[in-house]
């Protein structure tokens, strides 16, 4: 089984697995947002962080990384089990097409992995859901987990999308 997974949130600068390929590009119909509660990375359950999920988006892109995990059973065993303790957080995991660069009305991959999040506080308890900017920012300024603070996770996220090339926060239209 070779398996392909996107990456869009810390997964695009750590992806912290043994890789064999690694595409540039996006993904349609959905966007990036800072809804989900981070308890043993980036923040506390008592503080928790805000990373990343995806929201489905209907005429819009999300830009990230594609990895290719194949060269046997156990390797890819191995890659995706350390993905599911890492994005513990995230309750379904979701395939995709993915696109890259100059070809976006055919995909370069189908059937990719991402890891999403269900957005219902009832059925996911780390979906925070959308909030004032405002409390957005003090909640990214002030959270802090053993992986660190979730200012650096903002801040790396930003800095890999901008070597990619694209913008963090731009929700772009496929039109």
């Amino acid at each position: 089984m070779v398996f392909w997974v996107f990456g869009y949130g810390s997964l695009v600068w750590n992806p912290g697995f043994k890789y064999d390929e690694k595409i540039l590009g996006f993904i349609k119909d959905y966007r990036r947002v800072f809804d989900l509660a981070c308890i043993d990375h980036r923040g506390t359950p008592q503080h928790p962080a805000r990373t990343c999920t995806l929201e489905k988006s209907q005429e819009t892109i999300c830009w990230g990384v594609a990895y290719c995990v194949r060269g046997g059973p156990e390797k890819e065993r191995l890659a995706m089990e350390y993905l599911e303790r890492r994005e513990c957080e995230y309750d379904s995991k979701t395939l995709v097409d993915f696109y890259r660069e100059g070809e976006p009305s055919q995909p370069a991959l189908t059937g990719v992995i991402v890891f999403t999040s269900t957005p219902d506080k009832v059925s996911n308890e780390y979906y925070l859901g959308p909030a004032p900017l405002e409390e957005m920012a003090r909640q990214i300024a002030t959270a802090v987990g053993p992986c660190g603070n979730n200012r650096d996770y903002l801040f790396k996220l930003e800095k890999a999308m901008f070597d990619i090339g694209e913008p963090l926060f731009l929700t772009q239209n496929m039109t």
